[in-house]
C-alpha cells in the first residue's frame, strides 16, 4: 500500500506524465488513422486533406516547428510562474503548481501535436504518389494544430489567474478541506502510553512521514501478542536509526520483543518521504498559509492585507476542523493496539496563531483577523469545552501580545474589546452545555 500510495503521489504531482501518455496514445490515433481510407463521396472523404504529399509533408513540418517553439515558451512561462510563487509567497507552494492538471493537460496537447506531427513525417515522404498518402492523418494533425492554438490562449488566462494569491489560497484551502474530510475517525483522546520496559524501532530510512496505516500493523502486533506505538507523527521528520516506533507486551516479565519483523512492517505501514504531502497531512495546508501570511509580513514584502487574506482562507479549514475529531489514532484487536500519534485541535491552533500572532503583533488588523478566526471556531465548537479553552488561550495570546507591540494605547484597544467579547461569548456557550 505504501509503495502504491507512493507511486500515485508522484504520477499527480509530476508534470511530464500525463504529456509522455498523450504523446504515446497520439502515435496510436496516428498509426490508426493512417490506415483508413475514406469512401468516396463520405463524410471523411469531405474532411480528407486535398493537397499533395509535397503540401502535407511541407504543412507536418511546419506544425512540428511551431509546437516545438510553443513548448519552449509555456516551460519558460511556468518556470516565471513557479519562480514568483516561490519567492513571493511560499516556497512549499511549487508542489501546487506541479499538481494543476490544466498546466498538464495543456502540455499534453502540444505533445500529442508534435509527436503525431513528427511521425506523420515517416508516412507522408517526399517523391511519393501525391495521391497515395494519409489524407485524413493530415487532417487530424490539423485538427491537433487548433487545438494547440486553443489551448495557447486558455495557457495564458489561467497562468495569469494562477499566479493571482488569491488563486492560491483559495486552492490551498480546497486541498486542506478535501483532506479534512477524508481524516480518519479512530480517534482516542488519552490513547494506552508506552511502558517503561517498551523496545524502540529503529527508523531504516531518512525523510518525512507522509501516511501511516495502523490496520496495517494490527495483524502482526496480534500475532506476537504485543502493542505498537509509532513515536514520530505524520508531517515529522525521522532520522535513520533513531526510534521510530515503541513496541511492548502486556507486561515487563514477558519475553522482549525482536524488533526486526516490526522493522520491516513499519516499511510498508508507514510512509516515509523527501517532503511532505497531503495524503494524509492536515497540517502542510494550513502550513502553507501560514507561510503566505508570515511572508506578507515580513518588512521586505510588509503587505497586512494579504496576511489577513491568508487568515480569512484557515478561518475555513479550521471551521471544519472545529467540527471533527482530531487526536491520536488507535486500532485494536483485543488487548494489542497500535497507536499512531496525531495533532489535536488545540495543537493546531496553536502552530498556526503562534507564528502568525508574532509576525503581526504589531499590526491590528491582523490580530482582529486572528480572533475572528477563533470566533468562527467557538461557534463550531461551542459543546467541546476542551477546545474552547484553547481557543480562550490563544485569544489572551494575542491580545497581550498586541498590547506590548502596537505604540498607541488606542489602536490596541479594538483587539482587546475584540478577545473579550471573545471570551463572553466562551462562558456563554459553556454555561449553556453546562
Amino acid at each position: 500500500m505504501r509503495r502504491r500510495e507512493a507511486a500515485w503521489e508522484y504520477v499527480n504531482a509530476a508534470l511530464w506524465v500525463l504529456p509522455f501518455v498523450a504523446g504515446n496514445l497520439a502515435l496510436l490515433v496516428g498509426f490508426g488513422l493512417s490506415r483508413v481510407v475514406p469512401a468516396p463521396g463520405s463524410f471523411l472523404a469531405t474532411v480528407a486533406f486535398r493537397g499533395s504529399s509535397a503540401d502535407a509533408r511541407t504543412l507536418l513540418i511546419t506544425i512540428t516547428g511551431t509546437v516545438v517553439t510553443v513548448i519552449a515558451l509555456v516551460l519558460g512561462l511556468s518556470i516565471v510562474a513557479l519562480q514568483l510563487s516561490s519567492t513571493q509567497f511560499s516556497p512549499r507552494l511549487l508542489r501546487n503548481f506541479l499538481r494543476d492538471r490544466p498546466n498538464q493537460v495543456v502540455l499534453s496537447v502540444f505533445m500529442a501535436t508534435f509527436a503525431y506531427s513528427a511521425a506523420g513525417l515517416l508516412t507522408v515522404g517526399v517523391g511519393t504518389d501525391p495521391e497515395t498518402f494519409p489524407r485524413l492523418a493530415v487532417t487530424g494533425a490539423l485538427a491537433l494544430l487548433f487545438a494547440s492554438i486553443a489551448s495557447v490562449a486558455y495557457f495564458a488566462d489561467h497562468l495569469s489567474h494562477s499566479i493571482q494569491v488569491d488563486a492560491i489560497m483559495r486552492r490551498v484551502e480546497r486541498d486542506a478541506l478535501d483532506l479534512v474530510s477524508r481524516l480518519p475517525t479512530d480517534i482516542e483522546l488519552v490513547p494506552p502510553a508506552a511502558p517503561p520496559w517498551a523496545v524502540p524501532v529503529a527508523a531504516r530510512t531518512s525523510g518525512y512521514v507522509v501516511t501511516a496505516h495502523p490496520e496495517q500493523l494490527l495483524p502482526l502486533a496480534r500475532e506476537h501478542g504485543v502493542s505498537i506505538a509509532l513515536v514520530r507523527r505524520v508531517g515529522e521528520h525521522v532520522v535513520p536509526g533513531t526510534p521510530l516506533a515503541l513496541v511492548w507486551g502486556p507486561t515487563a516479565d514477558d519475553a522482549v520483543p525482536d524488533p526486526h519483523p516490526f522493522e520491516h512492517a513499519l516499511d510498508d505501514a508507514v510512509g516515509i518521504g523527501f517532503e511532505r504531502t497531503r495524503q494524509q497531512d492536515a497540517a502542510i495546508g494550513i502550513r502553507q498559509l501560514v507561510d503566505v501570511a508570515c511572508k506578507a509580513l515580513s518588512p521586505a514584502v510588509n503587505d497586512p492585507y494579504t496576511a489577513i487574506q491568508a487568515v480569512d482562507h484557515m478561518a475555513v479549514i479550521f471551521a471544519a476542523m472545529a467540527a471533527r475529531p482530531l487526536g491520536p489514532r488507535v486500532a485494536r484487536a483485543g488487548d494489542c493496539v497500535v497507536v499512531v500519534p496525531s495533532r489535536r485541535f488545540g495543537e493546531y491552533l496553536a502552530t498556526m496563531c503562534g507564528l502568525v500572532r508574532r509576525y503581526g503583533a504589531a499590526e491590528p488588523t491582523v490580530s482582529l483577523a486572528l480572533l475572528r478566526l477563533l470566533d468562527t471556531c467557538a461557534t463550531v465548537a461551542r459543546t467541546d469545552w476542551a477546545r474552547l479553552h484553547d481557543i480562550a488561550d490563544q485569544a489572551r495570546l494575542i491580545a497581550d501580545d498586541a498590547e506590548r507591540a502596537v505604540h498607541q494605547p488606542a489602536d490596541a484597544e479594538p483587539v482587546r474589546l475584540a478577545e473579550q467579547a471573545l471570551l463572553r461569548r466562551i462562558e456563554t456557550y459553556r454555561a449553556t452545555a453546562e
